[in-house]
């Protein structure tokens, strides 16, 4: 009888070296206040509900627009680029998975900054690519070594607004980034409708330069699944290629096109989130948190004066979640969200308690 493998020798080598992504805790019962996964804590547009319900009542035994042009064209007016320089995807993390497959081969190099998004490094590695990292300075602006030239190199990942940190390297500084390089720079706006600048304007400006987004955290649709990218037409031709047929369903095509449509509603949920991200910030350095300056809808809080975990592990145990995260030759902070000021209020006494 033939000796079977073992079911690990199966998988590639790079999958079995990949440590999984592992995301913020979901409680699935009990009652939490949720400021560890960036979720906007207030409900989406009343006209994305009506949308989802009215496709509900559509045929959905008929495969979705594969394109989806209905929120390609709305999303065109909101942005000031022409629909075929819009890509729709399932969440930006299917973005990013199109990108990387298209651009980034066997041996080739991905550059991240450090730290970021660790899904950058499950991309690469799925390749079978090389993640290389360059940490960021100490006020987490971009170290000159992020645009050194490398022969192997195929593409840059730039989250802008950062996570953890909310911090923002300036449209001008990205555009000369993006002269020094030899390879296309993504850079990846989850957060951008948070920050005071964006670099859509780039996009229409250098054909190297390209946008992702995401409507999980401002258009509160995290739930949903949905994302974009803008870049230049040519380059969404050949992307096209890459992507599921029918990447985006129904459901969220409908929901996505309602929100961007609701244009005031981002506005008005906007000046809500970062009034209460100012009045967060201010508390959490009275009680002597180190705070970045943040341009997100999360601030990122480190302390040398106490450990952070056992503050987190309190939190936890008092049903408020916030995010501890510790990253090797860096440090560790906590992220918090923001969330409603009731739910901001409730985790400001309870650190006021534990500090």
């Amino acid at each position: 009888m033939q000796q079977t493998r073992a079911i690990a020798d199966w998988f590639r080598p790079e999958i079995q070296a990949m440590q999984p992504y592992v995301p913020g805790e979901q409680p699935q019962g009990g009652k939490f206040i949720k400021l560890n996964t960036n979720e906007n804590p207030y409900p989406p547009s009343p006209k994305v509900v009506a949308a989802i319900q009215a496709a509900l009542t559509a045929r959905l035994e008929r495969y979705p627009d594969p394109l989806g042009t209905a929120f390609r064209y709305r999303a065109s007016e909101v942005l000031g680029v022409p629909p075929e320089w819009i890509l729709c995807g399932n969440g930006s993390d299917d973005i990013l998975t199109i990108v990387t497959r298209a651009f980034v081969g066997p041996g080739h190099k991905l550059r991240l900054p450090y730290p970021s998004y660790v899904l950058y490094r499950t991309l690469a590695q799925l390749q079978g690519a090389v993640f290389d990292e360059v940490q960021f300075q100490a006020d987490f602006s971009l170290h000159a070594d992020f645009a050194r030239a490398d022969e192997d190199l195929r593409l840059v990942f730039l989250p802008n607004p950062n996570s953890p940190s909310g911090s923002l390297i300036s449209p001008r500084d990205i555009e000369q980034l993006a002269a020094r390089l030899p390879c296309p720079l993504l850079v990846d706006e989850a957060y951008a409708d948070f920050a005071d600048c964006n670099c859509i304007e780039l996009v229409k400006k250098n054909p190297q330069i390209m946008v992702s987004r995401t409507l999980s955290k401002s258009y509160a649709l995290a739930g949903l699944r949905f994302g974009y990218l803008v870049a230049h037409p040519q380059i969404i031709e050949t992307l096209r290629k890459v992507k599921d047929s029918y990447n985006c369903d129904a459901l969220s095509l409908a929901g996505a096109t309602a929100a961007i449509d609701d244009q005031q509603w981002l506005q008005e949920n906007r000046s809500k989130i970062l009034a209460t991200r100012g009045r967060m910030t201010s508390h959490l350095r009275e009680l002597e948190f180190d705070v970045c300056d943040s341009q997100a809808n999360f601030v990122w809080c480190t302390s040398s004066k106490r450990p952070l975990k056992p503050i987190y592990e309190q939190l936890k145990q008092q049903q408020v979640l916030v995010r501890y995260m510790n990253y090797p030759g860096w440090g560790d902070g906590l992220r918090i969200s923001v969330g409603t000021d009731d739910q901001i209020e409730a985790c400001l006494s309870l650190l006021k308690a534990l500090v």
